[in-house]
């Protein structure tokens, strides 16, 4: 694969241009212009560049409203919701936060709901924001339909991540917890797809619930559960927590992420904003201090998110090599 080195800086105005060119507006395009860079410097090529063109391609054909305006209201002392108007998520959680960080200084907790929604690209991105606010994040995010009940073979439920993020030093979380309700994101199997090449036993499962190596036979089939049925049961969680409690529409009746057809998805995400001072009296920082370096004292071992601070000290030294194929295509949205 050949490749192009970008600073962090390229990739975020290249993003925002893309974006701009095919119909959004500045102030919809610019946020998530930033967390594809930011999503390039963790590592996490698959939700980063290759996603530009899709966005592109869903505000052209109307999935995705790229001039929506997000509208806040807070409907309870410690509750704040968004409905996105069926635009980017990046901008509605983003006008979300902006009263939801406040709010859980002053509660102690507090929550955000949004729903008419769209693919919020890394979900670990958001709730980061909140730990660099000082806050443990939470977040829920739900999807189309794409893993099937335990004993079934029809999806139900999307890959669903859940994330929690926690403040630590210089701004970095000290422990970031990202992760789908399926042994591998969707959008790994259909980068596999998009590349032609096979995928491992275990990823997902073909149209009669059998294991697949075959990319595009799973993505007609389901994602398989990560840990069986434990899997299925955190994916309800997040669809009870991210559409149930949003209003948002569930994954069964959500149209897809990928592709043109059937309209915006509408689907939602679910955040949760706790003040450790508030819960721990002080005691928070240093017994999570206590908990990690306990983990990283031992040979070998890492905490969940360890893999992209790493990358993402890297990056922001030395750029990311970026898919010189995925470059051309967003050359030609912006002409």
């Amino acid at each position: 694969m050949e490749t192009r080195t970008l600073s962090l800086a390229e990739i975020e105005d290249l993003s925002l241009r893309a974006l701009v060119a095919a119909g959004t507006s500045v102030e919809n395009a610019r946020p998530l212009a930033v967390a594809t860079a930011a999503t390039e410097a963790d590592g996490i090529s698959s939700h980063g560049l290759a996603y530009i063109p899709i966005y592109c391609e869903h505000v052209i054909c109307g999935k995705v409203d790229g001039q929506a305006t997000p509208k806040r209201e807070t409907t309870a002392p410690s509750v704040i919701t968004v409905d996105a108007a069926t635009g980017f998520a990046h901008p509605a959680i983003d006008l979300g936060f902006d009263a939801l960080v406040p709010l859980a200084r002053t509660q102690g907790i507090a929550a955000l709901a949004v729903n008419n929604s769209y693919n919020c690209g890394v979900l670990g991105y958001h709730t980061q924001q909140l730990a660099k606010a000082g806050l443990v994040g939470l977040g829920f995010t739900n999807a189309p339909a794409s893993i099937a009940p335990s004993g079934g073979f029809k999806p139900v439920v999307g890959t669903n991540p859940f994330s929690i993020a926690v403040p630590g030093a210089g701004g970095d979380p000290a422990l970031l917890i990202d992760q789908s309700a399926s042994t591998i994101a969707k959008s790994e199997v259909m980068k596999r797809a998009r590349e032609g090449k096979p995928i491992p036993v275990g990823w997902a499962l073909d149209s009669e619930g059998q294991p697949t190596t075959d990319p595009a036979v799973g993505l007609k089939g389901s994602m398989a559960p990560s840990g069986g049925y434990k899997g299925v049961g955190t994916a309800l969680l997040v669809e009870l927590m991210a559409a149930a409690l949003t209003g948002a529409t569930l994954g069964i009746d959500a149209s897809p992420f990928s592709g043109t057809a059937g309209g915006p998805p509408r689907t939602g995400q679910f955040f949760i904003a706790i003040d450790p001072i508030a819960t721990s009296g002080g005691g928070f920082a240093a017994l999570v201090a206590r908990l990690t370096d306990t983990i990283h004292a031992q040979d070998g071992a890492r905490l969940p998110g360890d893999g992209r601070n790493k990358h993402r000290i890297q990056a922001r030294i030395d750029g990311v090599a970026v898919n010189v194929a995925t470059l051309e295509k967003i050359e030609t949205i912006i002409g």
